[in-house]
């Protein structure tokens, strides 16, 4: 009867569901990433700023927790051996072996952002496992050994005083050694990262990170050199911009995951490079209105063209003077551009320039994000023009800026457009997708503060904490 008692005892004690005390994991991601990924480069000047707000942060550390116990699942617990003493019987030597947890539930978790690096609290874990029970004592009253064995599904809030801290601790020890592990491989895979992000054929996105993480109580900051490079190993990077200041947090106060800022510097080193590298240069022999390409189509506008030329056959030089510069106000992004348009007349097999107008041409910028890409469309906002030289007299402006303006329209912008469709890759780590975008204008930058979508077939995040 003793010994039947005992066994109810135990096994109703084991029919519960284990309660562990709430445990903290330190994650030294700030640390990580200090002697990472980066080797941050602390005189280096940043034109691009990312920062994780605490929303983002929280997404963040879902993913973590949950596929770390994916991950853990099944969790084989080493042999655990207690002896305790119980009033009349005595002694008893008691032993679970075969421990596997089969389910884990965090009901509730946080994460922090601090001085020293970024925490995850997580309190009232429970668990359900299955393990083989023994137990075995002798007392006074009967003189010869009794013991019991079996097996047990446990879904306990509680163990018996014996057993609840190891099996506590193994858990707590198993997922916190995930957690830190995950985080070793994300240093290492860091560290591998691409210093530069390919744009196209010929430019790329120098995505350096430079300073320290700046870390606060509401997020977390990295930040980026952010400049356009040439695609060749052997070119320095761009020195042409000083940006003294800090970059602004800018989504600090948004309910959104991420904010990306950008410097207006960013795309000025685009349009400085494309133009050092003479892609502003075409020849425009291809319009929707293809009577302008004949002096034939002219004859009322510029007389002395088709007298000296007349019907001949007529293509548009369009070279820029200088790159684009790029100008983000708290109202718009806009672009002010100086274009040198020579008038070519076609004869036989040669090409006879014969009239050069210089345009300035003021366009505002409409952006959005497509994908984790930043693009944009301009459009026409005004333009003055002059003539710089001419090989056919003087011309009359006021009757060539229709015409100028509808060359604009139909064909620079179109084309101009065309590459900025194409967008700017922002610095998000393969696997995630921006969601839910927002773009925020400041002076002299802006800043994109959006949700974050991690995406199923991420399989190089799920390689952190496998």
């Amino acid at each position: 009867m003793l010994s039947l008692s005992l066994q109810q005892m135990i096994k109703s004690n084991f029919r519960k569901r284990i309660t562990m005390t709430p445990f903290l994991v330190l994650l030294l991601l700030a640390s990580s990433l200090n002697h990472g990924y980066a080797q941050f480069h602390p005189n280096n000047e940043a034109f691009i700023s990312l920062s994780i707000t605490q929303n983002g942060l929280d997404f963040v550390k879902e993913l973590l927790v949950n596929k770390a116990i994916s991950s853990l699942i099944p969790l084989q617990l080493p042999n655990i051996e207690k002896t305790s003493k119980i009033p009349v019987v005595g002694n008893v030597y008691m032993v679970l072996s075969n421990i596997t947890i089969y389910h884990i539930y965090v009901p509730s978790s946080s994460v922090k952002p601090g001085e020293t690096g970024i925490s995850i609290t997580a309190s009232g874990v429970t668990c359900d496992l299955s393990m083989n029970w023994y137990y075995s004592y002798s007392t006074w009253l009967v003189p010869v050994e009794i013991s019991d064995r079996g097996r047990a599904e446990v879904q306990v809030r509680k163990v018996v005083d014996a057993f609840e801290e190891k099996i506590g601790s193994a858990v707590e020890n198993a997922i916190t050694k995930k957690l830190t592990k995950g985080i070793s491989r994300l240093d290492s895979y860091l560290e591998s990262l691409p210093k530069e992000v390919p744009v196209d054929d010929h430019t790329s996105l120098n995505v350096t990170f430079v300073n320290d993480v700046l870390l606060s109580d509401s997020y977390v900051g990295f930040e980026t050199n952010g400049l356009f490079i040439e695609r060749n190993p052997s070119v320095p990077i761009l020195d042409l911009y000083h940006n003294n200041l800090k970059l602004p947090i800018l989504c600090t106060n948004s309910s959104k995951m991420v904010g990306i800022t950008l410097d207006e510097a960013v795309f000025n080193s685009a349009s400085a490079l494309y133009y050092d590298a003479k892609f502003m240069h075409w020849i425009v022999d291809q319009i929707p209105d293809q009577s302008l390409l004949n002096t034939a189509g002219w004859r009322f506008i510029i007389p002395q063209l088709y007298k000296k030329y007349p019907n001949h056959d007529m293509n548009f030089n369009i070279s820029l003077s200088t790159p684009p510069v790029v100008e983000i106000s708290n109202q718009k992004a806009g672009a002010i551009t100086i274009v040198d348009m020579t008038i070519d007349v076609l004869e036989e097999d040669k090409v006879i320039p014969v009239a050069c107008i210089s345009l300035v041409i003021q366009a505002t910028g409409a952006l959005k994000i497509s994908g984790n890409n930043l693009v944009g469309d301009i459009r026409l906002n005004d333009f003055q023009m002059s003539l710089k030289w001419s090989k056919i007299g003087n011309l009359r402006m006021y009757l060539i800026q229709p015409v100028v303006w509808t060359l604009i329209e139909t064909v620079f912008l179109p084309h101009a457009n065309t590459r900025l469709n194409k967008g700017l890759p922002l610095p998000i780590i393969h696997g995630f997708i921006l969601q839910n975008a927002e773009i925020i204008l400041s002076t002299s930058r802006l800043a994109v503060c959006s949700d974050v979508a991690f995406t199923e077939s991420n399989k190089r995040f799920s390689y952190f904490i496998q």
